[in-house]
């Protein structure tokens, strides 16, 4: 009886194990979120703002490359090339009420963000295809619109792509969408 149960429960634990499945490495480019409000997501019950505290306004889920002493913009990044703006699954950004952005207006939803960039501005691009792998499948014919900007030189290095949103003003209506790598920063004015 005893070498029953033993054998018994070697059988599951050897059934067990083979059944085990292995988990995919690590990305080597973590994913992020940026929210608008900058503090909503981590500071939503400590906001100096109490109107802030149930209102995004804007999100971008990205994930952050790492420069690693690479020459990024017109080598890794290929100028008047279309990007995801990021790492792994194309970028997306989520407006949760209508915006106007250089004027042209934006509906509230989610959208793919690419952007092509070169030496002097860079071109931003709102797409409808969702759920992509980079910008492998980008479809010109899908873009909502397009936006240009131009290209800000950073003294220092920034190691790991960053967005970020900033308040343009003392009013929650106004942001600025910021991008850096490298040495390079663009900032998107965005009207909510």
């Amino acid at each position: 009886m005893k070498n029953t149960i033993i054998f018994t429960c070697i059988l599951v634990l050897t059934v067990l194990g083979a059944n085990a499945q292995k988990l995919r490495g690590l990305d080597k480019s973590p994913m992020d979120m940026a929210y608008y409000p900058d503090n909503f997501a981590h500071d939503r019950k400590f906001s100096p703002k109490p109107e802030w505290n149930d209102k995004a306004l804007a999100r971008v889920t990205y994930s952050r490359p790492n420069k690693k002493d690479r020459e990024v913009f017109g080598k890794l990044i290929q100028y008047n090339k279309v990007w995801r703006l990021g790492a792994n699954e194309a970028t997306e950004i989520k407006f949760f009420n209508d915006v106007a952005i250089q004027g042209k207006k934006v509906k509230a939803g989610t959208y793919s963000l690419f952007v092509m960039p070169t030496a002097t501005d860079w071109t931003i691009i709102l797409n409808t295809d969702l759920d992509q792998w980079g910008e492998y499948s980008y479809k010109e014919a899908m873009d909502v619109v397009r936006f240009k900007v131009p290209v800000k030189n950073l003294e220092e290095v920034v190691e790991n792509l960053t967005i970020q949103f900033k308040q343009a003003n003392d009013k929650l209506n106004e942001a600025i969408m910021m991008v850096a790598w490298d040495k390079t920063m663009i900032e998107l004015p965005i009207s909510f």
